[in-house]
């Protein structure tokens, strides 16, 4: 469901993880639509980003993909943008899903970059990624994943991030680089190349921050387990209320620092299905291997944050 108007594609959007269960991590179809309902039908809420990073999109068949996300079209296309990640190492792969996105009724798209990027990326190749995604659904709409700093090359140059907003059909941008002034030039770029793209804020521990510097809303996974409380954020900037900012995010801060900025490093996930079972939102905090379970130390870390953010 996509609204009128040229900030369309501004606002909120969880990121969606995949609850599972049993000894073959089979997705639970009934709680995921749960989960789903839970953190996106609710005031301020503009849609979800589904089979994105913490959605596991690295370890689902393209068969799940597509059932994914037509329990998400179900549960709250009505009303909501659908945005489908795409991730796959080979583009021809990917614009495969990229066309059963649209088949399954995605309002738009994530392009992911390939893993392999990670050791080698040039703007003739994200073009041609791009591109050759792009040419199976003509006129899709389309956001671009900015990667964290620390991804190696995945992480776009300021001219290949230029390059890739020249395409018609980008409308947004999920900056997930996770550093503050990384963050302010690109959407310093986005902003003097194509104003019309919503620029969204998706670093989960530096939302104050980026949005203060100006963001179109937010594609993260902390809406995840506190939607109303990002909602709140991003409306207290643009209102100029610092004051009431600076009291979200001291609220905020804990919880983020425990799923996303404690170490080791790329634990999100399972944290946050840790989360949203200990909040009976989901019935099982399963992921699929190689990824461990939350360990006792993590998950007294994560009780504790938890309750510093009010949970």
């Amino acid at each position: 469901m996509i609204p009128d108007g040229a900030t369309r594609f501004h606002g909120i959007y969880p990121s969606t993880v995949l609850p599972m269960a049993g000894a073959d991590f089979a997705p639970d179809w009934k709680a995921y639509a749960r989960h789903t309902a839970h953190c996106v039908l609710r005031p301020g809420i503009a849609g979800v980003l589904m089979n994105g990073h913490a959605g596991e999109n690295f370890v689902l068949s393209r068969a799940e993909k597509r059932r994914a996300l037509e329990v998400a079209v179900e549960t709250v296309g009505a009303s909501r943008i659908v945005v489908a990640g795409v991730n796959a190492e080979s583009s021809l792969e990917a614009a495969e899903e990229a066309r059963e996105a649209r088949a399954a009724g995605a309002d738009a798209i994530m392009v992911f970059l390939p893993n392999g990027f990670a050791l080698a990326q040039t703007t003739e190749m994200a073009l041609l990624h791009h591109r050759t995604i792009l040419a199976a659904v003509p006129g899709m709409p389309t956001f671009l994943f900015a990667a964290h700093h620390g991804a190696g090359r995945m992480a776009f140059t300021e001219d290949t991030f230029a390059a890739l907003l020249d395409l018609p059909e980008v409308v947004g941008v999920k900056e997930g680089s996770w550093e503050v002034d990384r963050y302010d030039a690109l959407r310093r770029i986005c902003k003097a190349r194509r104003p019309d793209v919503a620029f969204c804020a998706s670093g989960d521990e530096h939302l104050l921050a980026c949005m203060v510097h100006g963001s179109d809303g937010s594609l993260v996974s902390l809406a995840d387990v506190l939607p109303d409380e990002i909602v709140a954020l991003d409306a207290a900037v643009r209102a100029g209320d610092l004051a009431q900012a600076r009291a979200l995010h001291e609220r905020l801060e804990p919880l983020a620092e425990a799923i996303y900025g404690a170490p080791p490093g790329g634990r999100a996930t399972a944290r946050l299905k840790w989360c949203l079972a200990e909040m009976g939102v989901i019935p099982d905090p399963a992921l699929r291997p190689p990824q461990p379970p939350v360990s006792p130390p993590e998950a007294a870390m994560l009780r504790e944050a938890m309750r510093a953010s009010g949970l």
